[in-house]
């Protein structure tokens, strides 16, 4: 919510003080118990005269619980201090709200609740002063200077809320930060938020892209569409580059597609798709040092897709439909640094497809299942990197003499999100020895 003037004017700023301290308090209540649990739990219990099993499912979860009383002591103080900060900076920001409108008072501007001001000097004039003033040569002149003069302090009262909504923007972007945990410490995804940052200039940055911001989440996205429209094109060979050739050629009825994605915290939904009506073709074919490939494929009639995925933290899930109607027909073959893959098809009717799976960490696995509608078959197999760099095996066949489908599943790999899950894997082994250390000094 975008706050206003009557919200600044209004708003009572003082408990923040009080609930920072009270933050504190719980803070430092949350280290005690760390200690006690420590001392009175995990090393009577680790004095060797318990083994098994059962003491080493005990000992896992006690390490993560005493993990845990730390991490909330950290988030606890966190807040606490960000909660100082705010109360600090708002404070500053409505005072200056609040020094612009008794400034604009004292030479005779009224500011109403919305922070518009209106010269009112001319009001305490006598009724023979302002018939003098009514019948001035230069009063235009003047009325037009007290009007200009009003919309300059309207328009520096209005920067002066904006100024305190925008600190109060970074509060939030702050205290949710603090209180998201999506590494993979203590008890995982969701626990307390041993990272948290309690310095308000650091934390309530907001994020390096930024769209359009609604109730704490941040939308960005883009669409495009054209047709109708009809092309060729043709090049090759190119020995230099290793392209023996590429041809293509298109009548298009039309094509339109759209992608965009919601961010808030360790959450974030993205969604993307695309649809096209017409008839193209197209044949490639290359060898160079990064590996040889060959496609050939046509479409004629239409199609569409859509897919999205949700994320929170490591843990994500993805799903995509697709739809065709019309006659396509299609083969290729490529091996190389990137990766393998080949495949055939030929199908005339009309299909629809879903696929899903889940990814935890950046490993992923996944099933795709298609309804046919009409003759066709295919056979294919995907082993090697997208464009984003991310890791595919999928085999997928499929046969339909009237009514039929084609299965499949796929495993992925993202090596970016596998290195960042074993950083925080890292992390928690260090910290583990840390409680390890802990516990053999506290017995001596």
């Amino acid at each position: 919510m975008t706050l206003n003037y009557h919200d600044v004017m209004a708003a009572d700023l003082s408990p923040l003080a009080d609930v920072s301290e009270a933050w504190k308090k719980m803070g430092d209540r949350f280290g005690e118990l760390k200690t006690d649990y420590e001392k009175h739990v995990q090393t009577v219990l680790g004095n060797g005269n318990w083994q098994g099993l059962a003491y080493g499912t005990q000992q896992q979860y006690a390490s993560a619980t005493a993990f845990e009383f730390g991490a909330a002591k950290t988030e606890a103080l966190a807040i606490a201090n960000l909660l100082t900060d705010a109360h600090t900076e708002l404070t500053r920001l409505q005072k200056a709200v609040k020094d612009l409108v008794r400034d604009a008072e004292e030479k005779d501007y009224k500011v109403d609740g919305n922070g518009k001001a209106t010269y009112v000097g001319y009001d305490n004039l006598s009724q023979q002063e302002k018939y003098a003033l009514h019948h001035d040569p230069d009063y235009p002149k003047l009325m037009s200077d007290a009007r200009e003069k009003a919309q300059g302090w309207t328009d520096d009262i209005a920067k002066a809320v904006k100024a305190v909504d925008e600190a109060d923007q970074s509060v939030k972007r702050a205290l949710v930060r603090a209180t998201s945990d999506v590494s993979l410490n203590g008890i995982g995804v969701g626990g307390f938020n041993a990272r948290a940052e309690g310095d308000l200039a650091k934390a309530g940055k907001p994020d390096p892209k930024t769209g359009t911001k609604t109730d704490g989440w941040i939308s960005e996205g883009e669409a495009e569409a054209s047709g109708p429209g009809v092309g060729t094109s043709a090049t090759g060979p190119d020995t230099g580059a290793g392209k023996l050739g590429e041809a293509e050629a298109h009548a298009d009825l039309g094509r339109a597609g759209a992608k965009g994605s919601l961010t808030n915290g360790p959450m974030k939904l993205e969604g993307e798709t695309e649809a096209y009506a017409g008839a193209k073709g197209s044949l490639t074919g290359g060898v160079t040092n990064e590996g040889i490939q060959g496609d050939a494929g046509a479409l004629a009639g239409g199609e569409a897709s859509a897919k999205g995925r949700a994320d929170l933290g490591p843990v994500g899930v993805y799903g995509r439909a697709e739809s065709m109607a019309g006659a396509e027909a299609g083969v290729n073959a490529g091996a190389g640094l990137e990766g393998v893959h080949a495949g055939g098809e030929a199908f005339a009717g009309a299909k629809g497809g879903l696929s899903g799976g889940v990814d935890i960490g950046g490993i992923g696995v996944g099933g795709t299942a298609e309804g046919w509608a009409g003759p066709g078959a295919e056979a294919g197999l995907i082993f090697g990197k997208d464009t984003e760099g991310v890791w595919r095996f999928a085999p997928q066949v499929g046969v339909s003499p009237g009514l039929g489908g084609a299965l499949g599943f796929e495993v992925t790999v993202d090596p970016g999100k596998v290195a960042d899950t074993a950083s925080d894997a890292a992390d928690a082994v260090g910290d583990a020895a840390g409680w390890v250390a802990d516990g053999v000094t506290s017995l001596f």
